[in-house]
């Protein structure tokens, strides 16, 4: 993928166009766990239920290690890899708050306060590891 402007965005992945082709079966197979079926299939077997959906090994491996933010940095639409989350029973605050790698009571104090500052959180070049 080209570079776009808004990729200086620190801790987010911007989902668009681009990463919806990238991140097209990934997206397909969470949003399938919305059904019981499907759900039941994948714990019958999620190496064989994996395999319905031509994900990328990188891709693959986020969703076995649960990795988060690997996920959506792979293709990940946030609304549809929360549905594995959910089938994990995590909710989306915890989500969110382990995907920022806070504890779920100081993520949610944090957003009942307002979110974090826009100052120091415009570019990544103003992050210690941008």
């Amino acid at each position: 993928m080209s570079a776009k402007e808004y990729d200086d965005i620190p801790g987010t992945y911007v989902f668009d166009a681009d990463m919806s082709r990238v991140g097209y079966h990934l997206n397909m197979f969470c949003i399938s766990l919305r059904l019981e079926k499907n759900r039941e299939a994948f714990t019958a077997d999620a190496d064989a239920y994996l395999d319905k959906y031509p994900m990328s090994a990188e891709q693959r491996d986020a969703v076995n290690r649960r990795d988060w933010n690997g996920l959506l940095s792979l293709g990940g639409n946030i609304y549809y890899t929360s549905k594995l989350a959910a089938y994990d029973g995590i909710n989306f605050q915890n989500l969110a708050a382990k995907m920022t790698g806070m504890e779920t009571e100081d993520y949610r104090d944090m957003m009942l306060n307002g979110g974090r500052p826009i100052e120091g959180n415009r570019f990544k070049k103003e992050w210690k590891n941008g």
